[in-house]
């Protein structure tokens, strides 16, 4: 009676709900949402506008950036590739969810047999006069249907519908990453364009200084150091060419590379560069990065399949249900084939099959799903909480670039205004060389500077454009 008890004992537990381990030891967590109200502490947010719902060619003005953009959502092969990524997940899906529906089969067969004389079968074939070698034809369908009784399979294919839409994501949020890539590339072609141009264009002023300091050696006003020293500052600005040249052909194959070409020129404006740009760029509110940002719905839709993961493991502890059907016809004799219905078979049979000795193993996939969907969790709330921060960041570079460019564009003007003093200086002998030299040397300086702050600027607001999740809505 004890030994019946125990049996009865497990029978419950397969066929209940009582032997599903408990996960007091990794217990699943909910995802917190939450973010600031603002993107900077002590402010508060005026309006729902954000760049970040832009189309890239609204934000962009530049029809040469734009162009270039264009032909990389095209051409670009990463990108080609997160596309075939997209088409597997889509597969996934009808793959899934043929699982639940009936499957149904056809078939046609032939063969022949021969049993042993020395068995019953082929003592009693023998004896009733049925051929030694007998033939076998049969025609028919056969249907199997396991019923989605736990919902286990309806799950899967959720979950894969879940991570198709996520793959829909990562491509979005590639698209912003390539899109602002091509725009930071672009500007610091066209930075270093300009910074081009200002070498040169202090190279030809200090050789017209150099030939000025020749004549004064001549007239025993300056030394030979006078003139060495000129000489020896065109020498290095002429070599500073070379490396800012070596800059502009890596800028260009880095953005030919990125829209899918071979190296060749690469067509742009560089006095786009010299542009006003906006005082402030519309942030909107910190919510709506749930909606924007594309790394950050991938990361919700993986958490969402994380969740039926978990119930799909969950219902494999349940027993499953099958049913099994086929109807045809089979005979020994090709000719009564299709006899009716002495020929004609069927069967109907219905499976109820529950884990027994495997259940470490549904264990195991049970607390590894658990786990991968508290991973989901965090990795959900770290991308939230990184995309919060990469705005603020930029917000508050951008803020303090403008106002040191605003500076530094008083720098050069003061700077321009020192040289043009010092040369009248030098002229009438009341400043030595070394100050023209050093005058002149600052205002190269402080112009080259300028640009890459100029640029620096240009970078932040694309960076602030990615960040809020702009550049993949076409």
């Amino acid at each position: 009676m004890s030994e019946l008890r125990r049996w009865a004992a497990i029978a419950a537990c397969v066929l209940g709900s009582g032997c599903i381990p408990t996960l007091v030891e990794n217990p699943a967590r909910e995802v917190s949402k939450a973010v600031p109200k603002s993107f900077r502490q002590g402010d508060e947010a005026t309006s729902d506008e954000t760049v970040g719902k832009k189309n890239w060619k609204d934000f962009f003005a530049s029809p040469e950036l734009q162009g270039l953009i264009s032909t990389a959502l095209q051409n670009n092969q990463e990108l080609n590739v997160r596309l075939q990524e997209i088409i597997i997940a889509q597969t996934e899906i009808a793959a899934r969810r043929g699982e639940y529906l009936p499957k149904l089969k056809a078939g046609v067969g032939t063969g022949i047999e021969k049993v042993g004389g020395y068995t019953s079968q082929g003592f009693s074939d023998k004896a009733t006069g049925v051929p030694e070698n007998l033939g076998n034809f049969g025609f028919g369908l056969q249907a199997s249907w396991e019923i989605d009784v736990w919902g286990k399979l309806r799950n899967a294919a959720q979950s894969a519908d879940f991570r198709y839409q996520a793959s829909v994501g990562g491509k979005n949020f590639m698209v912003t990453q390539l899109v602002a890539e091509i725009a930071r590339s672009y500007y610091e072609l066209i930075a270093l364009d300009n910074q081009l141009e200002v070498l040169k264009r202090n190279i030809k002023i200090q050789q017209d200084a150099l030939e000025v300091v020749k004549i004064e050696k001549q007239a025993a006003r300056v030394t030979q150091l006078a003139v060495q020293r000129f000489e020896a500052e065109v020498l290095k600005n002429r070599s500073r060419l070379y490396d800012l040249e070596q800059e502009r052909v890596q800028a260009e194959n880095r953005i030919n590379f990125l829209v899918g070409r071979y190296p060749q020129p690469v067509a742009r404006n560089p006095d786009a560069l010299k542009d006003p740009l906006p005082a402030t760029l519309a942030s909107g509110v910190p919510s709506q990065l749930l909606e924007n940002r594309p790394d950050v719905r991938q990361a919700e839709l993986e958490l969402e399949a994380s969740k039926l993961d978990v119930s799909v493991a969950r219902a494999n502890f349940f027993p499953s249900l099958s049913i099994d059907a086929a109807v045809g016809y089979q005979s020994f004799n090709i000719a009564h084939l299709v006899s009716t219905p002495e020929s004609l078979l069927y069967n109907l049979a219905g499976n109820l099959v529950a884990p027994l000795l495997n259940r470490a193993g549904i264990e195991a996939q049970y607390r590894s799903a658990n786990a991968r969907q508290i991973q989901a969790v965090f990795n959900y709330e770290r991308t939230l909480l990184q995309a919060f921060t990469d705005v603020a960041n930029q917000l508050v570079k951008y803020d303090n670039l403008q106002k040191g460019f605003e500076l530094q564009e008083q720098q050069v003007q003061t700077l321009t205004e020192s040289v043009e003093i010092s040369n009248v200086l030098f002229q009438s002998a009341r400043a030595d060389y070394m100050e023209v030299l050093l005058t002149r040397r600052d205002k190269l300086d402080a112009e080259l500077e300028l640009i890459e702050t100029k640029k620096r600027l240009l970078l932040s607001m694309v960076n602030i454009y990615q960040a809020l999740g702009g550049g993949w809505q076409g």
